[in-house]
């Protein structure tokens, strides 16, 4: 079953790229012109605020809003304090990080075949970590050894400071990013750390010990700088000196252009972009195993030429630029499958599904059997369904990029054996996930927590934008609430509206059901009261939105809104016959009609259609 790279960049206004095998959608990123990627970009930026309470500073950067800079996350070069005593830290912070990567790296493949040698009954531990892109996820442990701080960020950093950041999480609602000052650049084989001293290492998920040491005897030999880290990178397990030293001279020579472009640059500004989709995802999620890749759009199409002709020359042929008439996303059936992203149904093969709901606080999923019937009992149904779910969910979670807290409720199964079964068959499904992922254990109710790391913003986040009736809640307040909400909310304007007018602009709907249905209780509020009511439909208001304003001689304006209020430019209403009809004031101040409004307002009178005025 050959394996593709299909990069769609025919339109300018966003690019995506899938990898399908066969023509199953197996990883999936997107970009949108408007809204491209922040995290990884280098900015010279200016420290504008000192929290003490929250030992960090707040940053401007060039983005929509200042980036979030915690004191973890700030390089001891940029101290204000006497030079013997950063010198003295900054040798402190390196001796910590030696061999910091290789050690971790030790204990876990130790435990792996500690556990190998147990067996499967083996107890596992109620969280355990899987996945990781070691880009980044290599750099940050490389640099989480930093020594107990013996300084205050008041003390050592203060506003109007300048400083060199990387951006590490994308901006998100009110949220701005987050930053730090430990840059990494990465290469093909090789992630680059040029102000992490002694930081360097084999990436985690590089287990033969053989090939770690050969690695290690390559890294040696590169002669990296005194204060700099070089991680070489799973890509780079089965690479020569040769191509490594390539990429890792690459990156040197782009960490010295980004030097030179500080020095000649005033803050905020952009130093360094990460590069665009196609650039970072044929150096990410390339490799031997894609048989072709495939580029529709033609600056794409020279976009990838000449990036994989830089990194990886012997690869270069197999970079093609598609030409046919149908859509290359067509062509494959990518695009049926991109569309059922939209959904928060997901159908699986046996007939079973999945039901996928974000919410504020967690990502919900649940595991449903549907039309899964033929297996001979219930246990067997609810295994088997669960063990597809398993795969499926970890498929969605990459092309989604679903991330936070998320929680599986998968069918409930009486064997605990069959529990773990699914735990592993989830933790092996997630394996190949480049975000590092905590996943638990089912509980008794059947729930399996996990977290996911953000890689990007998700396609719905991108694409969409929240629905302007119901405000992204999905839901609409019902024609007879609404109605009744109108009231109340008239009878609480006649409380300090006597002997005034009121003219309420309601949506025509709940206007036609106040005017059939609740005549009555309306004219008893204008009784009571002493108000006139004018009921407007108004074609462009939803519900549960409304506009009751007061209005007659001497009356000032008021205007009241539930939740959202829309403004009417409808002009009064003039039609005297209508306002006789229902006891409204007329021309002169009179009211007409009232000695009928008892049985006028009788519940058997037919309906009334046309009484809702629609301006």
């Amino acid at each position: 079953m050959p394996t593709r790279m299909l990069i769609d960049a025919s339109h300018t206004e966003e690019t995506r790229v899938a990898v399908v095998r066969g023509n199953r959608i197996d990883e999936f990123d997107f970009e949108a012109a408007n809204k491209k990627q922040l995290r990884g970009n280098i900015y010279l930026a200016r420290v504008t605020r000192v929290e003490p309470s929250l030992q960090a500073a707040f940053v401007e950067y060039g983005g929509n809003r200042h980036g979030f800079l915690a004191f973890s996350e700030i390089h001891p070069d940029y101290y204000q304090i006497p030079i013997e005593d950063r010198e003295a830290l900054i040798a402190e912070e390196a001796a910590n990080r030696v061999g910091s990567v290789d050690d971790d790296d030790h204990e876990e493949t130790g435990a792996k075949a500690e556990g190998a040698e147990n067996g499967d009954d083996a107890p596992s531990p109620e969280v355990e970590e899987v996945g990781a892109d070691d880009t980044i996820g290599d750099a940050e442990k490389a640099r989480s050894a930093a020594p107990n701080r013996r300084y205050k960020i008041q003390e050592v950093i203060k506003a109007r400071q300048i400083l060199l950041i990387q951006v590490v999480k994308e901006e998100r609602g009110n949220k701005g990013a987050a930053l730090t000052t430990y840059l990494s650049l990465a290469g093909r084989h090789c992630v680059l750390m040029p102000n992490t001293a002694r930081g360097g290492g084999v990436s985690r998920k590089i287990a033969t010990y053989t090939d770690r040491k050969r690695l290690k005897k390559i890294l040696n030999e590169l002669e990296v700088p005194d204060g700099m880290g070089c991680i070489i990178r799973t890509a780079g397990a089965n690479r020569t000196k040769t191509e490594i030293k390539r990429d890792y001279t690459y990156l040197l020579r782009q960490w010295d252009s980004i030097r030179e472009m500080t020095l000649n640059s005033s803050a905020p500004s952009l130093i360094h972009e990460e590069g665009n989709l196609i650039k970072r995802t044929l150096r990410d999620v390339y490799s031997s195993e894609i048989d072709e890749v495939l580029v529709e759009g033609a600056d794409g199409y020279r976009t990838a030429k000449d990036f994989i002709k830089m990194m990886m020359p012997s690869h270069a042929r197999k970079v093609q630029q598609y030409k046919e008439e149908i859509p290359l996303f067509h062509r494959f059936q990518v695009e049926t499958q991109l569309e059922a992203m939209f959904s928060t149904t997901v159908t699986l093969k046996s007939g079973g599904y999945l039901v996928i709901n974000p919410t504020e606080a967690l990502i919900s999923v649940d595991v449903n059997s549907g039309r899964s019937t033929k297996e001979r009992n219930i246990e067997r149904t609810a295994l088997k369904t669960n063990l597809e779910a398993a795969e499926e969910l970890a498929r969605q979670l990459r092309l989604r990029d679903l991330a936070g807290l998320i929680v599986i409720d998968f069918i409930d199964m009486d064997e605990s054996r069959n529990n773990r079964a699914v735990e592993r068959k989830m933790k092996e499904c997630l394996k190949t996930d480049r975000a590092r992922l905590q996943v638990g254990r089912i509980s008794a109710f059947g729930l399996m927590e996990m977290s996911r790391q953000r890689m990007r913003p998700g396609m719905l986040e991108i694409t969409s934008n929240p629905c302007p009736v119901c405000e992204g809640s999905g839901m609409l307040r019902s024609t007879e609430s609404s109605a009744l909400q109108v009231l109340r909310a008239i009878e609480g304007e006649g409380i300090h509206s006597k002997g005034r007018q009121l003219r309420a602009n309601v949506p025509t709907d709940v206007a036609l059901y106040i005017l059939n249905h609740k005549r009555r209780e309306l004219g008893e509020i204008e009784d009571r009261y002493d108000i006139v009511v004018n009921m407007i439909g108004d074609e462009s208001l939803h519900r549960p939105h409304y506009d009751i304003k007061r209005e007659g001689p001497g009356g000032s304006s008021a205007e009241k809104e539930p939740r959202k209020q829309k403004s009417s430019d409808n002009h009064e209403r003039s039609d005297r016959g209508e306002r006789n009809d229902r006891g409204e004031r007329n021309d002169r101040g009179e009211r007409g009609g009232r000695r009928n409004r008892r049985n006028k307002h009788d519940p058997a009178d037919t309906e009334v259609q046309a009484e809702v005025v629609e301006e």
